[in-house]
């Protein structure tokens, strides 16, 4: 049970960092600014199978709660979350990459797959 927090703490800090994000003032934009629905899938580990969410992103930046974040302007995605780790590549209008963490010695990975709404 404990690996299925690690995967429920990077969806909910994910949410809070949307909820924090919309509400910013409007600054200079980033070209993978906006609203993105996330997938993430569980490959190894007994975290749960799969989950999704909705992101924001705001002037490029991931933030807000535990988590820290970015999305550069080539659409490299660099996330961390008290311990648990993603990254990526955006492209376009979607996007894909890889998550880790470790929770009491039990540990979880797999991959995420984003698209713009």
């Amino acid at each position: 049970m404990r690996s299925n927090r690690i995967r429920n703490l990077l969806l909910v800090s994910f949410l809070a960092s949307a909820a924090t994000l919309a509400t910013a003032p409007a600054s200079a934009q980033s070209p993978y600014d906006g609203l993105w629905q996330v997938t993430v899938v569980t490959k190894t580990g007994s975290c749960d199978a799969q989950t999704t969410a909705s992101v924001n992103v705001a002037d490029g930046k991931i933030s807000g709660g535990p988590v820290s974040g970015t999305v550069g302007s080539g659409g490299l995605v660099r996330v961390s979350i008290n311990g648990a780790y993603a990254n990526g590549q955006l492209s376009g209008n979607s996007g894909s990459g890889k998550w880790n963490g470790a929770s009491a010695g039990v540990a979880c990975s797999g991959r995420w797959e984003a698209s713009r709404q």
